[in-house]
């Protein structure tokens, strides 16, 4: 059977590495160090997979420009307590060790930033199976299709084979904005009804079946 898709392009917060709830806490516990309007849950999970500053801008839309890097900071602090205790979702290490062996290149494009990327990719010990990886620090963030556009072009990979796999509406904007076909997860930070606005190949609901999905049709 011909492979439909050759690129394998995966977000990493909310898809392959459980830490939703994390950067959840982070962004709050930030807001309230610094004394300025604490977001929702469901606000702070909204701004998931973007850049960091753009994220906390929207969170904190009166944020001054002279105050935003100390946001920043104390958000990197508050979410590094946690960062450690992090771990891939279950079954994910197998599912991307066997994509790799099955002749799929894999990527992250991911909204962390370059530091944060490596740090984590290093503590899963998933970094000897994605080739190449973009991150907000380096390109512009999603929903912008530069990472993915950038990508494609290191590959020599057509939109047509190429597959962006995302826990949040942003990833599948990136995707449609690239011109590349998106598959939600929705065990992630953005509800299965918003992911489905968007119109993805399918909305999975857990590892178990992101990897049936990708075994039939990738």
């Amino acid at each position: 059977m011909v492979r439909r898709f050759e690129l394998l392009v995966f977000d990493w917060d909310g898809t392959l590495y459980d830490s939703t709830g994390n950067i959840v806490w982070a962004l709050r516990a930030a807001c309230r160090d610094l004394g300025v309007p604490e977001p929702s849950e469901a606000e702070s999970r909204y701004v998931i997979g973007l850049e960091l500053s753009q994220a906390l801008r929207h969170i904190v839309p009166g944020i001054s420009g002279e105050r935003l890097p100390s946001l920043v900071a104390a958000y990197r602090r508050r979410y590094l307590e946690a960062d450690r205790e992090l771990r891939l979702f279950e079954g994910i290490a197998e599912l991307v060790e066997a994509l790799s062996a099955s002749g799929h290149r894999l990527a992250v494009a991911t909204g962390k930033s370059r530091a944060g990327l490596s740090r984590a990719l290093a503590d899963s010990g998933l970094e000897p199976y994605f080739a190449a990886s973009r991150c907000a620090d380096e390109c512009f963030s999603k929903p912008h299709p530069q990472m993915l556009e950038q990508l494609m072009d290191e590959f020599a990979v057509s939109r047509g084979q190429t597959l962006m796999i995302g826990d949040t509406t942003h990833d599948l904007q990136m995707a449609g904005n690239a011109g590349v076909a998106g598959l939600a997860v929705t065990y992630g930070a953005h509800t299965r009804e918003a992911l489905s606005r968007l119109d993805p190949l399918a909305c999975v609901e857990d590892v178990e079946q992101l990897a049936l999905w990708l075994k039939r049709n990738a």
